[in-house]
């Protein structure tokens, strides 16, 4: 295993729960080749840099689209702070600021 990806507690847990199927199906699929190739190798269109620490996961599915925020610790470590479906192109300046205060928990 290259890479170890987590996700940051229960809520976000919940929030992966939460998704469709076909999605949650996706996003797993997308953690696999994280650890099986490491975040070096990842590429658009499974993961894209955000801002600052942020990153995304991108997930399409029969009811749209979704996104899962991550940050890297060290230790080739991912820790998902974020998951939910967006409903415009653009992602939402709330999401990002929810995502950087989760993340500051686990610096």
């Amino acid at each position: 295993m290259v890479w170890a990806v987590q996700f940051l507690d229960a809520v976000v847990e919940g929030e992966v729960a939460a998704l469709p199927e076909d999605m949650q199906a996706k996003l797993f699929r997308i953690i696999d080749m994280i650890e099986q190739f490491g975040l070096v190798a990842m590429r658009e269109p499974y993961v894209k840099h955000l801002e600052k620490s942020l990153w995304e996961m991108r997930m399409k599915g029969r009811d749209g689209i979704a996104r899962a925020i991550y940050i890297t610790v060290s230790g080739k470590r991912a820790v998902v702070v974020r998951v939910f479906r967006k409903k415009t192109q653009k992602t939402p300046r709330s999401e990002l600021q929810l995502a950087l205060r989760r993340a500051e928990k686990v610096k």
